[in-house]
């Protein structure tokens, strides 16, 4: 019995180390399109950190111009804005496991879902939403996610 529990320790702590190794050789990888990089803002488009690919939160906008008409065009271009950025760092909508919403209205959540909801006909993310008190641009809401890159 001590042997078996001696070898179960081992084994795990050898499991461990392994992990630990192939952890440490992973680096975040920055993301920012020569665009997005000329606009000089204080964070990156995305981090990529091993398969997992993070966006920052995306509103309606096109270069520094939120687009108009409101919470649906604005909705539809953040869900264009994260696809994008998704497609070209080798992900997609299919791939996204966790969103989070941010809304200058929570009275708007159902024109939010409305357009979020094209952008997931099969599988929906988990998600989670909450009411602000002001969003970059005054837009009226803002979208952020995690997805897998499938390689």
């Amino acid at each position: 019995m001590k042997f078996i529990a001696l070898l179960t320790i081992t084994v795990f702590s050898l499991s461990s180390c392994i992990a630990q190794e192939n952890n440490s050789k992973k680096e975040a990888i920055y993301i920012e399109s020569e665009e997005f990089s000329a606009l000089n803002l204080p964070f990156s488009q995305a981090v990529i950190y091993g398969d997992v690919i993070y966006v920052s939160g995306q509103i309606g906008n096109i270069g520094l111009k939120l687009v108009e008409g409101g919470i649906i065009p604005e909705s539809r271009q953040a869900m264009m804005n994260i696809k994008s950025i998704l497609e070209q760092n080798g992900s997609s909508m299919d791939n996204v496991i966790k969103c989070t919403c941010m809304l200058a209205d929570m009275g708007e959540w159902p024109d939010l879902n409305s357009e979020y909801l094209k952008f997931f006909p099969n599988n929906k993310p988990a998600r989670s939403a909450f009411g602000t008190n002001g969003l970059a641009l005054n837009a009226r809401v803002e979208i952020e996610c995690i997805a897998y890159i499938k390689k």
